[in-house]
């Protein structure tokens, strides 16, 4: 039987000590911003208004002029209704998760979702990392919701109170 050549040993514990850091570095869970924000002015959910989404059923750029902070974020309305009717009721127009995307939440996994990738499952604004996540999410409907919302604070994808 030959044995490994020294080069491929090396390797496969280089390999195992940055598995082992990786684990045991910083906090241990890496998560998305909350509300994914713009990266240039940090508004959340990429500087759309979130009321938009249910009212012209697609994203709309905000307003600075209707700026509101909440759950940890920055927000930004197209116009003062809009605005008024986020302060009433923010659980009903911020995207569940604090903006990670569904699918991998239900799976047990924290990845950012796209303001731009996104369905309205249960009355709620749902953000997906991908067109097919999102498939998949509302193929599968309740128990998804279910299991998204079981894992959510476990990874931290929970607005701030």
């Amino acid at each position: 039987m030959k044995s490994w050549p020294e080069k491929k040993t090396l390797m496969c514990l280089s390999l195992a000590v940055m598995a082992v850091l990786g684990i045991f570095a910083g906090k241990g869970i890496a998560r998305p911003q909350l509300f994914v924000p713009d990266p240039i002015t940090g508004y959340a959910i990429g500087g759309n208004d979130p009321v938009s989404y249910f009212v012209d059923g697609q994203p709309r750029k905000g307003d600075r002029r209707h700026e509101l902070s909440w759950g940890g974020a920055e927000w930004v309305f197209v116009n003062e209704g809009n605005m008024a009717a986020f302060e009433r009721n923010p659980e009903t127009y911020a995207p569940m998760f604090a903006g990670c995307g569904g699918y991998a939440l239900s799976e047990g996994f924290a990845t950012a979702g796209s303001p731009y990738i996104y369905a309205v499952v249960e009355g709620r604004l749902v953000f997906f990392h991908s067109v097919v996540n999102r498939f998949l999410f509302v193929v599968n409907g309740g128990q998804l919701v279910k299991d998204a919302q079981e894992n959510a604070a476990s990874v931290g994808c929970m607005p701030e109170k």
